[in-house]
């Protein structure tokens, strides 16, 4: 298989579906991480009909043994991964505040947003590695950023989501010292946020269309040579973590 294979997490809609879209356009095989069977094979189904090169992959990155296992069958199959989106996520306390959420809503989401990114980036290294070749991609988000949440920022935003902006915050750290210690040149590892995208997490208000929304993940999984390594971004420009 000559071209370059990608895996998407979260893949079956939303930024994730589009990114996938995006990257099949231009000629990876795409591999579209979902935990749901059904509505997998239903995007892939939609992709192969628009003429695009996607497999279905089932995971549940809550897991880390079905991570694990989905590694496997990857390097069995594919004997490698080129490109990596940590793009799945949720949102459980949205409008709830730092001083009321439950611990097991901080867990909950933390196992998703960040422990399955930490997982899946220890378990691709190696493939990168040995293919000489590695682009990972943190989906992330500003609410996040230290600039924002210590109010020095040109948005104020409250303490609500909580669990969410901090899972968030973990994946940028996670993305400077992976970066760091990969240490690999033909190895880049970077974080996008795609501010607030028209999906069922971002809502139909929101002022980006998914199509925007996924145009820097797909832009830092697709760098050559000379493109950035360890940073984090927005509209394709630096931003403050």
């Amino acid at each position: 298989m000559n071209n370059k294979i990608a895996l998407v997490t979260g893949a079956n809609r939303g930024i994730g579906k589009e990114i996938s879209r995006q990257l099949a356009k231009k000629s990876y095989h795409v591999l579209i991480g979902c935990r749901n069977k059904e509505k997998g094979q239903l995007t892939v189904e939609e992709m192969h009909n628009a003429g695009f090169e996607v497999d279905l992959q089932i995971v549940d990155v809550s897991d880390q043994n079905s991570i694990k296992e989905m590694i496997r069958e990857i390097k069995d199959k594919y004997g490698r991964l080129d490109v990596l989106v940590n793009n799945a996520g949720i949102i459980l306390d949205r409008g709830i505040s730092i001083l009321e959420v439950e611990e097991k809503v901080m867990k909950e989401t933390f196992e998703t947003n960040f422990f399955a990114a930490l997982t899946l980036i220890q378990a691709v290294i190696p493939l990168m590695k040995q293919s000489e070749y590695g682009r990972i991609v943190n989906l992330s988000s500003g609410l996040g950023a230290f600039e924002i949440m210590s109010g020095d920022g040109p948005i104020q935003i409250d303490g609500s989501s909580s669990a969410y902006r901090i899972s968030k915050t973990m994946l940028n750290a996670l993305t400077c010292l992976t970066a760091q210690e990969v240490a690999e040149p033909n190895i880049k590892i970077n974080a996008v946020c795609p501010g607030r995208v028209q999906t069922d997490m971002g809502g139909a208000d929101a002022p980006s269309k998914v199509e925007e929304g996924a145009d820097t993940a797909v832009w830092l999984a697709t760098l050559d040579e000379n493109g950035p390594n360890g940073g984090y971004f927005r509209d394709r420009k630096p931003i403050a973590w």
